[in-house]
């Protein structure tokens, strides 16, 4: 069994950076799921079920802008 580090620091507004032994990665999370530069994950609603993918930066980046114009337009 290998050994695993792993460690969030919280930077305010869902902004985080996590720690682990391959080291430091930037990620956000929102009501919907988390995003980071390896890819994203979506809650689906079922307790310990949820959608993971290690997609491209550009499916990232769209990914995380349709979730804040979801979120923007749900506050208005």
């Amino acid at each position: 069994m290998g050994f695993r580090f792993q460690k969030r620091i919280n930077l305010g507004g869902g902004l985080g950076l996590n720690i682990s032994k391959s080291g430091i990665s930037p990620s956000l999370r929102t009501k919907m799921g988390t995003f980071s530069k390896y890819g994203y994950s979506v809650k689906t609603g079922i307790p310990g079920v949820k959608y993971q993918n290690s997609g491209c930066l550009v499916i990232f980046a769209f990914t995380g802008l349709l979730t804040f114009l979801i979120f923007t337009i749900k506050h208005l």
